[in-house]
């Protein structure tokens, strides 16, 4: 296998200040916490907070005139050993002329394919991928224009905050609230504001400087546990999907 684009489709962003660290991660330096959360540097600097989704990172490129769907790595979708992931792969087959209006030549969307349960169980009252940046290479599009270009496509998450710094404290009392109910699935109680059946993981502070993409952070709750969904860890024999394939996916195995 390679990897079509010779790089990752998507790398890791640094934890604030409490925020749970898993195997690996890294923690923004104090000066860019202190910016997301604290005070800005000045009125060039803008930040915006979206909640943060728990699936399987992915993302869908436009590469040699050729839409190719994307594992976290970078190699195909559908060569992942993980129905998860070749369900995502299919899933863009059948929306090729969609992200051809989206994408330029070079480009790849990245965001969160929502389908299988990992950490955060949903009721998706949306399609199951939902993008939270474009890019080229490693360069993020300015989040003004990712909203502008997936409109009305795709989705993008849920927007918290956008203005100067704001406390994780702030953030997540809103997001972990008492559960509220809203639209067509007034039975349903939901956390969070993408139809979370549990309480939020975080939420991504993302720091924008003079229009321009400067840096991202996150927090991630203390008592998360990565993928207790999975069977792997478990221990069911059986996944929990969050979303099935219409019949006109019905080729499709689940």
């Amino acid at each position: 296998m390679h990897k079509p684009l010779g790089i990752k489709n998507y790398g890791s962003i640094g934890h604030l200040p409490q925020s749970r660290l898993g195997p690996g991660d890294h923690k923004v330096p104090d000066g860019q916490a202190a910016i997301c959360i604290e005070q800005t540097r000045d009125d060039y600097d803008r930040i915006i907070v979206t909640e943060k989704l728990d699936g399987s990172n992915c993302g869908v490129a436009l590469f040699d005139g050729q839409i190719l769907a994307l594992g976290r790595s970078g190699y195909l979708a559908q060569t992942s050993p993980y129905k998860q992931h070749q369900l995502f792969a299919h899933w863009v087959r059948e929306r090729e002329d969609i992200f051809r209006k989206i994408l330029k030549e070079g480009e790849r969307c990245v965001g969160e394919w929502l389908a299988q349960a990992h950490g955060t169980r949903y009721n998706l009252h949306t399609p199951p991928f939902c993008v939270f940046d474009i890019m080229r290479g490693n360069k993020r599009a300015p989040w003004s224009e990712v909203i502008e270009r997936c409109y009305p496509w795709v989705n993008t998450p849920p927007v918290l905050h956008d203005g100067s710094a704001i406390s994780i404290n702030d953030i997540m009392s809103d997001l972990n609230a008492a559960p509220r109910a809203y639209g067509e699935h007034d039975e349903i109680r939901f956390y969070g504001w993408y139809g979370a059946l549990d309480p939020v993981e975080g939420a991504v502070w993302r720091v924008e400087r003079k229009g321009q993409f400067d840096f991202m952070a996150k927090y991630v709750t203390p008592d998360k546990i990565d993928g207790k969904y999975l069977p792997k860890v478990s221990g069911n024999s059986e996944e929990i999907w969050n979303w099935r394939p219409s019949a006109k996916d019905s080729s499709i195995n689940l």
